[in-house]
């Protein structure tokens, strides 16, 4: 088929055009400006790339599958509309795409993109759909001659519950997206638990509240006593976790913290129950290098250390911030500097007494003005909400030769030239660190 995506340079919906490129199918796509992920699906995919949207682009095409952030005034809807072609929401077209697929689901508020990723390294010969850059494969996708997917599951707009999950992990459940839901709670954790219905097997963190909570029948996995002899060290530079879970030994994987060994043992549970032997486990998991966004070592000098978090929540950024200061005190940095883009209105409002604490233990904290994500722009005093911190107000950041700079109006106010500096958020912060 000849399949276009509305939105194609977005991180889910990229994974779905060049899975079904490897599938055998014709994809063109078009997005509002051309990014690494538009460039390598033209480059690396034969995808006919529209910037900006235009709606001449769906002339010809079988099937139009669209982002849950494109309305229906987009040029391409409406002409696929008149014209009569097929339109699919994201959600919709998981269906026909996973339906006769062996699926390995990977769902939770936090920890389900590198859970997948972990997974994913540790059933090598699986297809792959993940919602970050594994830097293990360098995509976030893919592709086995098999019918076996590892697939992230999104619960922001319930789309899990079209992902025909044989195995179904869920790392940890916490009310978010509720726009979604229309702030209705009872809804938002029926989606939970319908999608854990729906596989035949089910691994769960059964010390998550609501997760203890369901009478279900799960593969249950209990932190606090499974998982042992959690250890931080360094290798090469870089940040390793070492663990042992239950009576299988000792494990070690890339990355840093508590989180980090809780979702291996999720994913190593996981694979144990799709009949994986332990010992390749074991060494499959040495492949996992991290995915990219998630403390993303960028810039790596014996007196600097630049990183690159997407953490967006409270929950995610705390995390994140306990993984920093361990790094800090075993790499010998006297500062921890912390550059945050708040994601969205909603969110920041909703989460606002949260982004306060999480943190906690930074010498300096840069704002930025928060990434709308297409929402109605909000007053917000973040100056006054987070006052206790050493804080600079900026409008944007840069990095050059090895030196990160804190922009407003215009002027460079301050600058970051030793010890560790990381940028949180969801939006275009990724390419402001990196200097692109």
């Amino acid at each position: 088929m000849k399949i276009h995506f509305i939105g194609i340079g977005g991180i889910g919906l990229s994974a779905l055009a060049k899975f079904l490129a490897n599938d055998g199918h014709e994809i063109s796509g078009s997005d509002i400006k051309q990014t690494e992920i538009t460039n390598d699906l033209a480059l690396n995919f034969g995808a006919k790339i529209t910037i900006p949207h235009h709606k001449d682009a769906v002339i010809g095409v079988d099937r139009v599958i669209y982002s849950a952030a494109v309305r229906p005034n987009n040029p391409e809807y409406q002409n696929a509309q008149k014209l009569g072609i097929e339109l699919l929401s994201r959600k919709e077209s998981l269906k026909s795409i996973l339906g006769d697929k062996e699926v390995y689901a990977v769902g939770g508020a936090h920890g389900k993109s590198t859970t997948s990723a972990m997974l994913a390294s540790i059933i090598p010969n699986s297809n792959a759909l993940i919602g970050a850059i594994s830097k293990e494969f360098g995509s976030n996708v893919r592709y086995a001659d098999n019918n076996q997917v590892v697939f992230e599951a999104d619960e922001s707009d319930e789309s899990f519950l079209n992902s025909n999950p044989y195995l179904a992990i869920v790392t940890n459940v916490e009310p978010e997206h509720m726009e979604y839901y229309n702030y209705d709670e009872e809804r938002f954790y029926n989606a939970y638990r319908n999608f854990l219905n729906l596989a035949k097997i089910k691994v769960i963190n059964a010390e998550d509240e609501f997760l203890s909570s369901l009478d279900i029948e799960a593969i249950q996995f209990y932190p606090s006593k499974d998982m042992s002899n959690v250890e931080f060290v360094l290798v090469n530079g870089e940040p390793h976790t070492k663990f042992s879970l239950k009576d299988f030994g000792d494990f070690e994987v890339f990355g840093f913290g508590y989180h980090i060994a809780l979702d291996a043992s999720l994913a190593i549970l996981g694979a144990l129950e799709m009949g994986q032997d332990i010992e390749d486990i074991r060494k499959n998991l040495l492949n996992y290098r991290g995915i990219k966004k998630r403390f993303d070592i960028i810039q790596n000098y014996d007196d600097t250390v630049v990183i690159d978090d997407y953490g967006h929540h409270p929950t995610e950024i705390k995390a994140t911030m306990d993984s920093l200061k361990i790094y800090r005190d075993l790499r010998g940095f006297n500062k921890l500097q912390v550059i945050w883009q708040p994601h969205k209105y909603s969110r920041t409002i909703d989460n606002l007494a949260g982004f306060v604490e999480c943190f906690d233990g930074a010498d300096e904290l840069v704002i930025l003005p928060i990434w709308s994500a297409g929402e109605l722009e909000v007053d917000i005093d973040l100056k006054g909400a987070f006052s206790r911190y050493k804080l600079h107000m900026a409008d944007s950041i840069t990095r050059k030769d090895g030196i990160v700079q804190v922009i407003k109006d215009g002027n460079i106010i301050t600058e970051y030239h030793e010890g560790l500096i990381t940028a949180f958020g969801a939006g275009d912060i990724t390419y402001q660190i990196r200097g692109e």
